[in-house]
């Protein structure tokens, strides 16, 4: 029990603290997960539902089979769900199931660092109030989208709502469609920590082009998918998410509220128009997430304050001939774009470029926040290297501020055609109250090959 105790993320009050202070806890808390004689891992079923979950461990491997069927849709409940170093969570599920609903309904973090796999084309849904943890080496091997969410329950089209926090109450199963997450009246949801290695991205000394072969895809799911990960804050420490061509969701979400889901044809898009208010989501250690393909995939970040430090990164890139997705970051507060990595072979930065080789025309990059930071070398990118032609970066902030800072590369935003380029660059365009531009920083619209440039639109009262 000390130990279950010990392994919840911590309180969300420390509203001033740094946010790898608040890292602490969970990262130590993953840590003691890992002692197979303190804190061994563990799926255990609840027995709330009409048909219960039955977890069957042969080796390395836990099978989940039973739970109950509702249409398209599988339910599981579990009093606890972790899954260690080197283990398999196998949702043995019927090939004809279309989603497999699963909740955590005791007091423990999931703390995740080996495989979950599920049957068929099934997306897999996966709520825990307490929080979540995924470990350098957790992955999924499941044919469908992954949404993993700290909410208290996911709501149904007919109104009805599988509860974590409620189990007693007789759940009414549905063959509806997921609709929603809800949040409670908790001030502070739990948590989600990715950890991982860092990025291991570069940029080609020549060209300056993103070299990727060696990426770490980290927590991934099948090309075309949906990858959602919603809670409290929410920490990349060195973590990788990545879907080719697929969408990206990330989601901090404070005090009650319910955020939206509509069924697309890569997974689903969250939205976030029922949530009155946001927490922190944090990329540090060269974390990145991806999806970057032959189309360029969206990535949609939703939170108060989200920074970028240390060779972070967002990449909705085009490397083919399909379409770019979108870029949006929505930051109530600030988005702050900060540094290098440890080696300075890449910068912290937003990116929605078309790769050398594409054809495909870029997606757009769009930003909304109260503050924008960009310094220190990092940069916001909507480029094209190839013959398609580049998105637009739009930028509403209340303040801009973009500074070199003591590294030697610029910061900045840019809107440019790069060297070989014979497609036509975007346009950048800013829309603020405050403009400051410092140390050898630059907004730029440029062309350095064949392809036409952009036009560069700034509105501001104060430069």
């Amino acid at each position: 029990m000390v130990i279950t105790d010990f392994c919840k993320l911590p309180p969300k009050s420390h509203h001033n603290k740094p946010f790898n202070q608040l890292l602490t806890l969970p990262i130590a808390c993953y840590l003691v997960a890992q002692m197979p004689l303190l804190c061994s891992a563990q799926i255990v079923p609840d027995n709330t539902l009409p048909n219960n979950s039955i977890v069957t461990p042969n080796g390395n491997i836990i099978e989940i089979t039973g739970g109950t069927t509702a249409g398209g849709n599988l339910f599981h409940s579990f009093e606890q769900f972790s899954v260690l170093t080197g283990n398999t969570a196998f949702f043995n599920n019927s090939l004809t199931i279309e989603n497999i609903i699963s909740r955590v309904t005791g007091g423990s973090i999931s703390n995740i660092d080996g495989l979950i796999r599920a049957n068929g084309s099934a997306n897999l849904f996966l709520i825990n109030p307490n929080g979540m943890v995924f470990g350098p080496e957790a992955s999924l091997d499941i044919g469908g989208s992954f949404i993993g969410s700290t909410a208290n329950s996911i709501k149904f089209a007919d109104g009805s709502e599988f509860s974590a926090t409620n189990p007693q109450e007789p759940p009414l199963l549905t063959i509806n469609i997921p609709t929603g997450l809800q949040y409670g009246s908790q001030a502070n949801p739990g948590g989600i920590v990715i950890n991982g290695p860092g990025n291991n991205m570069s940029l080609d000394r020549n060209t300056f082009a993103v070299i990727r072969d060696n990426r770490t895809v980290g927590l991934e799911v099948q090309p075309g998918k949906t990858l959602a990960l919603v809670g409290g804050d929410v920490a990349l420490v060195g973590g990788n998410l990545t879907t080719a061509g697929g969408r990206i969701e990330l989601g901090s979400v404070q005090g009650e509220g319910m955020v939206t889901l509509t069924p697309t044809n890569s997974g689903w898009t969250l939205s976030y128009d029922d949530v009155g208010q946001f927490q922190d989501i944090t990329f540090s250690q060269a974390a990145s997430v991806s999806t970057s393909g032959n189309d360029g995939g969206e990535i949609q970040v939703q939170g108060r304050r989200v920074t970028l430090t240390e060779g972070s990164a967002m990449l909705a890139d085009t490397l083919g001939s399909g379409a770019g997705g979108s870029l949006t970051v929505k930051a109530t507060e600030a988005l702050e774009v900060i540094g290098t990595a440890a080696n300075n072979f890449f910068f912290s930065g937003l990116s929605a470029d078309l790769a050398p080789g594409a054809t495909g025309n870029g997606g757009n990059l769009v930003i909304d926040t109260e503050r924008l930071r960009v310094a220190d070398g990092a940069q916001i990118s909507s480029a094209t290297f190839s013959s398609g032609n580049a998105g637009t970066l739009t930028v509403t902030a209340s303040e801009v501020e973009v500074i070199a800072g003591s590294n030697s590369a610029p910061s900045g935003l840019f809107a440019i055609v790069e060297e070989g380029g014979t497609g036509n660059g975007g346009n950048l365009l800013i829309d603020t109250e405050r403009l400051r531009v410092t140390d050898g920083a630059q907004i730029a619209v440029s062309t350095f090959g064949s392809g036409n440039g952009g036009d560069l639109l700034v509105q501001a009262k104060e430069v």
